[in-house]
């Protein structure tokens, strides 16, 4: 009975060997799907339910899936251009009102990728090996079709390096490995995941605060030069011991400026609601001031990156060291490793 906590994943440098199995690493929503008769609800990573904003998979699951299950995966949503995966327009299905939730099923429907089989019928498999699930979730969604997809995996360390080389170009960020003896665990940390690591100089366009008080820094927002020469907001980096956010506080101070002078001049007129990103804001915020204090962008810092959606990064950025010997002009996106582009219908439609 729901909920349920998902089995978790700790970070890996590379690609472990031994008796695993290797899984493609969705950039979705950690999902698991209760069925019982007529009845579906979609458990989430915080175990709270999210049945009610994916309508379309809520009738998919009743579908195709069997009568009684409970199956652990993720939802994912694949970009207007059929290739890739497009984890912002995901976000943007988390909404409050019900007829933008119906809009949204039937503009930008998402999709179910089952990954582990957790009970079917009156058996639980959460102690039996996964390699035992995997077939049993095999057998169980034989036939399956989009919306609802099963995973590919493999047993072949040298096809997961492909994968994780790859798979990044259509919107997937690594590979996941799992004991083939291993149980099910809940909340524990049971598996591996790979994801790729990179670095990029950024040019500093502006700060803001932290929660614990005004002369601390919370997080620092970071631009890349655009093909136009406009400074593009790409992300923030933002994990500083309580110390380093005072010291950055006093060191930032003679770079603070107005935004009459500054690249993102723009976000004067939404100061105090919004930040540099469109896209960012509202229901995400939980109505927390968004505003940001102008920088003068002087400063570079070099930033370690798992990968880019769209022209951002797609997690919060590392600090790696600041770069005074660079030109913030030189801190364009061509310096950004850009992955080959791969086709999401393929590994979608990779063998099982």
């Amino acid at each position: 009975m729901p909920p349920v906590a998902p089995m978790l994943a700790k970070a890996v440098k590379q690609i472990p060997e031994g008796e695993l199995c290797y899984e493609p690493k969705w950039d979705g929503f950690r999902s698991i799907f209760f069925r019982d008769g007529a009845e579906v609800e979609i458990g989430s990573r915080n175990e709270r339910p999210m049945t009610r904003y994916f309508p379309e998979l809520v009738a998919a699951a009743l579908e195709q899936l069997p009568e009684r299950c409970v199956i652990d995966g993720e939802i994912i949503l694949v970009a207007a251009s059929g290739d890739r995966l497009d984890f912002d327009a995901l976000q943007q299905r988390i909404h409050p009102a019900q007829s933008r939730v119906t809009l949204l099923s039937e503009t930008t429907p998402a999709r179910f990728v089952a990954f582990d089989l957790l009970a079917l019928g009156d058996t639980d498999y959460t102690d039996r090996p996964f390699e035992q699930r995997r077939a049993a979730l095999r057998a169980a969604l034989t036939g399956v079709r989009a919306p609802i997809h099963v995973t590919a995996a493999t047993t072949e360390p040298a096809v997961a390096q492909r994968w994780f080389d790859q798979f990044e170009g259509a919107g997937l960020d690594g590979v996941v490995a799992k004991r083939l003896a291993g149980r099910y665990e809940p909340d524990k940390r049971t598996m591996f995941k790979i994801k790729h690591e990179r670095t990029a100089d950024c040019v500093v366009a502006g700060y803001r605060l932290h929660k614990s008080g005004p002369d601390r820094i919370g997080s620092l927002l970071l631009g890349l030069y655009d093909d136009a020469g406009e400074l593009a907001s790409v992300g923030v980096i933002g994990a500083f011991p309580m110390a380093r956010r005072a010291e950055l506080f006093t060191e930032l101070q003679p770079l603070v400026t107005d935004f009459d002078d500054h690249p993102w001049a723009w976000a004067k007129q939404e100061e105090g609601t919004r930040t540099p990103r469109n896209a960012e804001g509202s229901r995400w915020s939980g109505g927390k001031d968004l505003s940001f204090v102008p920088l003068r962008p002087e400063r570079v810092v070099e930033v370690r990156y798992e990968h880019m959606e769209g022209v951002r990064f797609r997690h919060t950025a590392q600090f790696v060291r600041w770069r005074p010997d660079r030109d913030p002009r030189s801190c364009t996106y061509e310096q950004l490793d850009e992955p080959a582009r791969y086709d999401l219908n393929d590994v979608l439609a990779e063998p099982l």
